[in-house]
């Protein structure tokens, strides 16, 4: 088996064959958990103002704030977009709602919330497949080799030499179980399997958009008549 390399699993990736989203000084995306400013987000949020949430004040985030408390400390209705990267695995499934919550709760009636998570089916199923150990390199990074315990459980190094357990995965997804959690916060929902990219990616909107928007946020019309189907 090939190991996939760090570039080909950038969640950046996503919608950058799509136009950007119409740019206006009003428009605000939240990036939250992103650790970093530095680190691009997608494409379509060109032209936005890109705060950044996280717990970590190091981070020098716009907005220092643990998620779980968005709809309690941040004002409703104040954002056209949240993205959230890599974020919600690290919260156990009660908190994983609250956060949802919180999205919906700060985004505009037209705003939408972009979600990337591990695929944990499509790892088990690779494992599976090749007969892999949890302890096995599945990704290569400029860092060193991801392996699959790293991307169920959270990446090792990253938890021992920060000292911070947050890095610690306590929830996991799959397709179907991140589309109905979704579900229950937002009305309208797109999950995109990207099993090459061993993620989920999910577009999760308060009232349901029009096919325009979705085909600037890269949505496939095969992705969204699947959706509907269900």
């Amino acid at each position: 088996m090939s190991k996939w390399s760090f570039t080909s699993l950038a969640s950046t990736g996503y919608g950058s064959n799509a136009a950007a989203m119409p740019a206006a000084e009003s428009r605000k995306v939240l990036n939250v958990g992103g650790n970093d400013k530095r680190i691009p987000i997608p494409g379509h949020y060109a032209g936005w103002r890109h705060d950044l949430l996280d717990i970590d004040a190091s981070a020098r985030p716009d907005v220092l704030c643990d998620a779980r408390q968005m709809a309690e400390k941040l004002p409703g209705g104040s954002y056209d977009a949240v993205y959230c990267s890599h974020n919600l695995e690290h919260y156990f499934v009660h908190d994983a709602r609250k956060v949802l919550q919180g999205f919906a709760h700060i985004l505009k009636a037209d705003g939408f919330a972009e979600i990337i998570v591990p695929d944990i089916g499509a790892v088990i199923r690779l494992i599976a497949q090749f007969d892999l150990d949890l302890a096995d390199g599945i990704i290569e990074s400029p860092a060193g080799e991801i392996c699959g315990r790293d991307i169920i459980y959270g990446w090792a190094q990253q938890i021992e030499q920060s000292g911070n357990d947050f890095f610690a995965h306590k929830n996991g997804f799959t397709h179907k179980s991140l589309r109905l959690m979704l579900q229950e916060a937002f009305g309208f929902v797109v999950t995109i399997p990207a099993a090459e990219r061993l993620e989920l990616r999910a577009l999760a909107f308060r009232q349901k958009p029009d096919a325009a928007v979705l085909a600037r946020l890269g949505v496939a019309a095969d992705a969204l008549a699947a959706t509907e189907a269900q």
